[in-house]
């Protein structure tokens, strides 16, 4: 069992970020500390003067691990990323928005806009970043709005009796909306700023630094105090951030490990010098201590499909494929630059003997060595959970098949096979749009690819008769051979208490089925409060905090799938309602509108001649969704 007293001792007093879990080895919390031994022994130390929302994950908090960091910044972007692909759940009710933000260029637009954005994605536009000051970058963004006269607004096309904004009547737009300025001329403009932020900004800081030093001289103070203000800007840029599509210093280092129960490669990614990220990826098959094969499969397995890779990996040992290694990288990067992901590079293998990229390695080691013993000791406490799950699932089964005079169909501690799970939930709007969802576990994990969602055929507003409509649906699939639904669950879940729990049962009975069939009861705050019975008994979660995470989790899971779809529902239903609407548009043209715009925001901003080059759709049709959104204006 994992001692926190013991492991606090452990701790080094040194920079880092430090991951707490709950009982079920979920990530609760990502933080980072100066001193990880300070830092985190906080949280264990006298609760008196500990805001109550502090208290509360603390008392969640089954165990943690740590990474060790050169630095605070080091350890400030590996914070960033990890809050971001965990999410956890107390970082989200503790803290402001850890998504540090980016600069980024549209250029996925005809006309590119220069925006700031916590949200980078993979879609053709480019970004600088992150930030860990945002006020930087809103100088920096305001800077290049004084000097260059972009476009401000969001709309993709302009109509042609289009009003120019207040931007255009100051000087602060070029007017594309109106046919002011050509396509190359606009673009020259934001080559100019793509320089600028990638680093190359010396001619616009010699015409702040003269704007600044002519203010001074002229007595205009304050004017000399916004240009200092922004050469203040585009020093935090040079000194802190870097274009996350192109850096000549990026570096990943490759260590393997070997754990009681898996071999994995450990990813260091290093960027502009500082750890930012660390993976591990585990190698099914791979012989204990096989540094030959392992790391050769996972370059061709890791590297394949990245839209950019680093310029340099950095290894322990020589591997005996690296001539053909280098040759299929530098395939992927010749791909990447003609398809301008990235730019112009070729990657390269080092074994480092000494100087900062062999200390770089000698970090890495070193933290790969605890990471290993950690995840040994992760493992230990995984296979504890796993079996004390298992334990309890087996006693619903015995206790809901009981209430049937059932004999239950259970798994022993020594079965390798995990009970399989499907949740179910119902939603709808009103009573309107009414969808379900099912979802499926095994032991501790979802099993998405078997996740399914169900339009609702029969009722309407009914959620009793929406859940015996899909839990029939759903069964007859499997009994008729559907290879979607190949496998029966050992116990069914379903969000709802009594009702609920009956009206599985009933559906089951129709068909000669037997599965035993929980329901998943809420308090008023919307949390899992008890498992209900078929015969009106419950089991209260309040003292059994191992299974009320675990039914929670579930209970959780289901009712956001359900509603993801339900919203997706009524959305393309409210789009197709307004479009055919207007005289002429059917559902083939509506559809051929959606694809050519994708949304009705820029169906309502196209121009006449914008519509007329979507196929099928003719001169008199376009003129009347003109006039039918014209109307609303």
């Amino acid at each position: 069992m994992f001692n926190i007293g013991e492991e606090l001792k452990k701790l080094p007093n040194t920079p880092g970020v430090y991951l707490h879990k709950n009982s079920l080895g979920e990530i609760i919390y990502v933080g980072k500390a100066v001193n990880l031994k300070r830092r985190v022994s906080f949280y264990f130390s006298s609760s008196k003067k500990q805001d109550p929302k502090v208290r509360a994950m603390v008392s969640n908090i089954k165990e943690f691990e740590y990474i060790n960091c050169v630095s605070e910044l080091e350890a400030l972007v590996l914070e960033s990323n990890l809050i971001k692909e965990y999410m956890p759940k107390y970082n989200v009710l503790m803290k402001d928005d850890k998504s540090y933000p980016y600069i980024a260029i549209t250029l996925s637009e005809k006309f590119p806009r220069v925006i700031i954005t916590r949200n980078p994605e993979r879609n053709g536009n480019k970004y600088y970043g992150p930030y860990s000051d945002v006020g930087s970058a809103r100088v920096a963004v305001q800077l290049i709005e004084q000097i260059y006269p972009i476009k401000k607004c969001s709309n993709l096309s302009f109509p042609k009796s289009v009003r120019p904004c207040l931007y255009y009547h100051i000087g602060r737009c070029c007017g594309i909306c109106v046919g002011d300025i050509k396509k190359d001329d606009y673009m020259r403009m934001i080559r100019e700023i793509m320089e600028f932020l990638g680093g190359r900004e010396t001619s616009i800081v010699k015409k702040l630094e003269k704007k600044m030093k002519d203010a001074s001289l002229e007595l205009r103070f304050e004017d000399a105090a916004v240009y200092r203000d922004y050469l203040k800007a585009i020093n935090s840029i040079g000194e802190m951030q870097r274009a996350t599509n192109i850096s000549n210093k990026d570096i990943d280092i490759l260590i393997p490990i070997n754990t009681y129960k898996n071999n994995a490669i450990t990813k260091y990614k290093v960027r502009e010098g500082k750890l930012v990220d660390r993976s591990v990826c585990y190698m099914e098959n791979a012989n204990d201590d096989n540094y030959s094969d392992m790391i050769p499969e996972f370059i061709k397995q890791h590297y394949v499909d990245k839209l950019k890779l680093p310029r340099e990996i950095l290894l322990e040992k020589n591997n005996k494929e690296e001539k053909i290694l280098t040759e299929f990288l530098n395939e992927i990067n010749k791909k990447n630059y003609e398809m301008k992901y990235d730019g112009k590079h070729k990657t390269k293998f080092y074994i480092p003997e000494r100087g900062s990229k062999k200390a770089l390695i000698e970090l890495a080691r070193v933290d790969a060595i605890k990471l290993k013993a950690s995840l040994d000791a992760r493992a230990e406490r995984e296979d504890e959970r796993k079996l004390e799950i298992k334990r309890k699932i087996t006693s619903l089964i015995e206790r809901a098949s009981g209430l049937r005079g059932r004999v239950p169909r259970t798994l022993g501690d020594e079965d390798e096979k995990e009970y399989r799970i499907e949740a179910y939930d119902v939603s709808n709007m009103n009573g309107i749009d009414t969808v379900s969802a099912m979802v499926v576990y095994e032991g501790l994990k979802p099993v998405k690819k078997d996740y399914r969602k169900f339009k609702i055929r029969l009722s309407s507003g009914d959620d009793y008769a929406a859940l015996d409509e899909t839990l029939t649906r759903r069964l007859k699939r499997t009994i008729d051979g559907d290879a979607g639904f190949k496998e029966y669950p050992d116990i069914v879940f379903v969000d709802g208490g009594l009702g609920q729990v009956r009206t599985v049962i009933k559906a089951m009975e129709r068909l000669s089925i037997s599965i035993p069939a929980i329901g998943l009861a809420k308090d008023d705050s919307h949390r899992t409060r008890a498992i209900v019975f078929e015969d009106g008994s419950e089991i209260s979660l309040k003292e059994d905090r191992i299974l009320y995470n675990y039914a929670g989790a579930i209970q959780e899971e289901v009712h956001r799938f359900a509603i993801t779809y339900q919203r997706n529902t009524r959305g393309k239903r409210m789009i197709k309602s307004v479009l055919e609407e207007i005289d002429g548009v059917g559902e083939k043209r509506r559809k051929k509108l959606l694809d050519r715009f994708k949304n009705i925001d820029n169906i309502k901003n196209a121009s006449y001649e914008d519509l007329l080059e979507v196929k099928g759709i003719t001169r008199e049709v376009a003129h009347n969704i003109v006039e039918f959104f014209a109307a609303d204006l």
